[in-house]
């Protein structure tokens, strides 16, 4: 064992060295030193005496808290590997650890894009950018900011929906917190275990419904993962401001149970009071431990938790759900973008919906809203124009015992329809939405249905009848139809966008660029207009505002595509005109707490937002 008399002197030379104002890197050694001393105490035997280390043998983990050498390179956060400067490389003791070529950030981003586009398959490119995210946090959103439409479906869907798949084989290292079921009683402990004091955004998902995948338990958190990398990259929040969580109460899938790499909880879902209870402790938790000002977004929950949980929380605490609130949003944005191309207005089309849950209500009652607001009516009375179909048929009033809590607004005098196909020639909606998670089901019949009563010839008004065709369920294997499906079915006159991502499509000598109704589109902007405000709560309002905003973004020759949507290139611009919109919306709704307004909210959103080029170091 070291004798007191050997650790006096080191602490002696410690003093020493410090009153000498010793460089950073010699402080660096001196923690090194001390973890490898006192390592030396606890077991009675020097580091390097004792060669192969004994797994039995009691460590303290030491790091020292000093970026510099080796440990500045294995740090994500400041990390610039070959883009270190001559100067940099002395001043922080990197010599001889990097090769003597110096690169700017721009090549070190040509690089990597040409090796990320030799790849052949996109699971493969989603784990070569999550080594970048966790070597080169910096380098990794400067990519995705300049590259978003090449590498938005590789971060987001349809790629994450895959790495969800097979998250237990490809995981690395943590990249958010994990919550189960024996953390109970211990939350706030284990939210304070997070490095990162000034968070702003948490995106949670207990991983019960993962796109259109299902139950995917532990293995779901590639979703708040590729969310929260999104709130960075498209709406320009500090990446230490975001928390991933996972809410583990185990999985009804007996695949991952069987599963010997599965990551989570081997056991059957909890539900009830126990899931209840586990979900108020963690919501009062972060409460206490990020305060009152947090958004809390709601992913990929199974239908019954999502409303409840929205319903329960949305009066106590900043929540939002992007399954129903942001897919709702984005679903308006490009419906009031259309009636450019068809005329009108909103009250004057018909809708059908084929998915009644909570993406399908929650559009639905977006439309309903923005509808009763234009034309000053009831909700009630807007809510009669539009008809959803489930798994057993239409919608109607004599099923009203029957139905969920949430369907029941939708449920309309009309006579019994099975499939979507009878109902679509009963009702003749102009606009047919799909929200299913069930692939193919806007059958050939279906589209030509559509597009049979949807016709210019059949009207005398200033209207362009076109049918609006939304296959929204997600990923690109859940479609409801393809984007050649659409146009070509609808002999080329559909407005068509979808969920995942299409190439162009030729038919008949011209080409047809298929929109993306994109969550992205909305809740980058949203958060950051959330956030700048100091907003405590989110309202429907605040939803209609980014709406109306992100409509008011498709530029004319945007329109000559038959796009609904502005391209992501200009995502960024698109986020904070969204982000003042909504922030204007809570300072009116007298929800804002950051005074006072700033005078320009779009310029001042575009100054909060995070700028990934790299940082000169002293």
């Amino acid at each position: 064992m070291m004798s007191l008399r050997r650790y006096t002197s080191f602490l002696l030379l410690l003093l020493k060295k410090e009153k000498e104002k010793e460089s950073r890197q010699s402080l660096g050694w001196l923690v090194m030193e001390s973890r490898r001393l006192l390592n030396g105490v606890a077991g009675g035997v020097d580091e390097d005496l004792r060669g192969n280390e004994d797994g039995h043998q009691l460590l303290t983990p030491w790091a020292s808290s000093v970026a510099s050498g080796y440990t500045l390179l294995r740090d994500p956060h400041h990390n610039k590997g070959l883009a270190f400067p001559e100067k940099e490389r002395d001043a922080h003791y990197l010599r001889g650890l990097l090769p003597p070529a110096v690169m700017s950030q721009e090549l070190q981003e040509k690089k990597i894009m040409n090796m990320l586009r030799q790849y052949k398959v996109p699971l493969h490119i989603y784990m070569a950018m999550m080594d970048l995210q966790e070597r080169n946090e910096r380098l990794f959103y400067k990519l995705l900011i300049d590259n978003v439409e090449e590498l938005l479906p590789i971060v987001y869907t349809p790629t994450v929906g895959e790495a969800c798949q097979k998250y237990g084989s490809i995981f690395r290292r943590p990249q958010g917190l994990y919550i189960s079921l024996k953390e109970k009683g211990k939350i706030l402990e284990v939210l304070k275990n997070w490095p990162e004091r000034n968070i702003q955004v948490i995106v949670v998902t207990d991983g019960e419904r993962i796109l259109g995948l299902g139950d995917l338990g532990c293995q779901g958190m590639g979703i708040p993962v590729g969310k929260l990398s999104l709130y960075t990259a498209l709406g320009g929040l500090r990446p230490s401001a975001c928390l991933p969580i996972t809410i583990d109460v185990g999985t009804n899938n007996k695949d991952l149970l069987k599963d010997e790499f599965y990551i989570g909880l081997r056991q059957n879902r909890a539900t009830g009071q126990e899931y209840a209870e586990l979900l108020e402790e963690f919501m009062f938790a972060v409460k206490q431990n990020y305060g009152e000002k947090v958004l809390i977004q709601f992913e990929d929950f199974a239908n019954h938790n999502a409303f409840e949980l929205l319903a329960k929380y949305s009066n106590t605490h900043l929540v939002f759900n992007d399954d129903i609130q942001g897919t709702a949003s984005v679903v308006l944005a490009g419906l009031i973008a259309a009636l450019k191309l068809v005329g009108g207005k909103l009250s004057d089309q018909k809708f059908l919906f084929l998915g009644a849950g909570e993406a399908g209500t929650g559009i639905a009652e977006l439309i309903a809203l923005e509808m009763s607001k234009q034309t000053k009516t009831s909700i009630e009375e807007t809510r009669k124009k539009i008809w959803l179909v489930d798994s057993k048929g239409l919608i109607i009033a004599s099923r009203k015992e029957t139905l969920q809590h949430f369907k029941k607004p939708w449920a309309h005098e009309h006579e019994p329809m099975r499939t979507l196909l009878d109902a679509v020639k009963a009702i003749k909606p102009t606009v047919l939405i799909g929200s299913s998670g069930v692939g193919k089901t806007f059958t050939k019949q279906v589209v030509e249905a559509m597009a049979s009563f949807n016709k210019v010839s059949h009207r005398h008004d200033k209207q362009i009848l076109k049918p609006i065709i939304l296959a929204l369920s997600n990923p690109t294997s859940q479609s409801e139809c393809t984007a050649e499906e659409a146009y070509t079915w609808s002999e080329g006159r559909a407005i068509f966008a979808s969920g995942s991502p299409f190439n162009p499509v030729e038919y008949n000598g011209k080409t047809y660029v298929p929109g993306q109704a994109n969550n992205a589109y909305i809740f980058p902007g949203l958060g950051l207009g959330l956030i700048i405000s100091g907003a405590i709560r989110v309202k429907d309002d605040m939803l209609l505002a980014a709406s109306e905003a992100l409509a008011a973004q498709v530029a004319t020759e945007n329109f000559e595509k038959g796009l609904i949507y502005p391209p992501f290139s200009n995502i960024r611009k698109i986020s904070a005109h969204i982000a003042a919109n909504v922030a204007a919306k809570a300072y009116e709704l007298g929800l804002a707490s950051r005074l006072p307004r700033p005078k320009d909210l779009v310029e001042y959103a575009e100054s909060c937002m995070y700028n990934p080029v790299y940082r000169t170091y002293r």
